[in-house]
């Protein structure tokens, strides 16, 4: 494991040490953090409002982890600053394991390339639990504005007006907005950025013709993609979706390793103990495959995935280097 994820997830071990000066002291200390969790409400923070994806997931496992552990558990939504604000609550928060945060990309990812300093480290002050869902992308078009019903034909569209290739985002640094990046980077295409409030904000734009291309959250587009109102172009998933399998994905399309989640995770302070960390684990995975919360998940289009913290830190590691190319070429930047 690299030297970052190691730092976090044994951050405790080393802080209970410098305490007690003696390895057997620290051990004690360890399993006297595990044994006292959960001594009181363990409270989810949220960093963005009530009905977005890191809030849905967060309320789908909130009530079974509260049955696991035996403790009341409390969403709490914290919605400012692109999640700057709820990271380094969590970042400054006690590391005993009653607070944590499901939070997105955008939050364990995304801020760490897109600000020079957004007040936290997503590595170095967190300790990771799971990597707890993903979801792709779906390219659609305005079927109104663009006849085009398969990538060549979206390109040869675009590269004859580039005028009209406005694409739609949730934001500026968000998935979408950072999807289009890329894609525009692998095809030598050009698309102008129309942002938005949110992602139901930009698909309202698409379909009113302010911007009749853009990648969306699978879950947000399904909806009108069966409608009528938004056609499919691909979807930027390494397999089909269950929810459109009718519509190939990038890779299928001729996009080479074109393969883009939007994902969230659960989180907890660097210095949690590490059997704390172990326990806070077992509850959310458990949570995250339970029976009634997975296929509700599944159904509003994400893919759970629930593996291990070291599996998660690695992945996180590789996202932030890899959308750190992205924002580097495209030369954004929020500050």
């Amino acid at each position: 494991m690299p030297h970052h994820g190691r730092r976090s997830l044994l951050s405790g071990f080393l802080a209970a040490g410098a305490a007690g000066g003696l390895a057997p002291h620290a051990g004690h200390t360890q399993q006297q953090a595990a044994s006292a969790w959960p001594a009181r409400p363990v409270t989810i923070l949220v960093p963005f409002a009530p009905g977005g994806p890191s809030d849905i997931v967060a309320r789908a496992i909130a009530t079974r982890v509260q049955q696991g552990i035996g403790e009341p558990v409390v969403v709490e939504n914290r919605a400012a600053a692109n999640g700057q604000v709820a990271a380094r609550q969590l970042a400054q928060s006690k590391p005993d394991g009653h607070t944590i945060m499901v939070g997105s990309i955008g939050v364990f990812a995304l801020n760490a390339v897109l600000y020079r300093d957004p007040g936290y480290d997503p590595v170095r002050d967190f300790a990771p639990i799971t990597l707890a869902v993903t979801t792709p992308n779906v390219l659609v078009v305005n079927p109104q504005q663009v006849p085009a019903t398969d990538l060549p034909g979206l390109l040869s569209w675009m590269r004859a007006n580039p005028g009209k290739a406005f694409h739609a985002t949730s934001g500026i640094g968000s998935s979408p907005h950072l999807t289009m990046e890329l894609f525009t980077q692998l095809t030598g295409t050009e698309a102008t950025h129309v942002p938005s409030r949110g992602a139901a904000t930009a698909v309202t734009d698409q379909i009113a013709g302010r911007a009749p291309i853009s990648f969306q959250g699978l879950g947000t587009v399904v909806p009108y993609v069966r409608e009528g109102r938004l056609r499919p172009i691909l979807v930027t998933s390494a397999a089909r979706s269950p929810l459109l399998p009718e519509v190939p994905t990038g890779i299928e399309s001729g996009l080479a390793g074109f393969e883009v989640t939007s994902w969230q995770a659960a989180m907890a302070p660097a210095a949690v103990p590490a059997p704390v960390l172990r326990r806070l684990h077992e509850a959310v995975t458990t949570a995250l495959r339970d029976p009634e919360v997975a296929p509700r998940l599944e159904a509003a289009g994400y893919a759970v995935v629930a593996g291990s913290p070291e599996d998660y830190a690695a992945f996180q590691r590789a996202e932030i280097a890899r959308w750190r190319r992205v924002v580097e070429t495209a030369g954004i930047s929020l500050d």
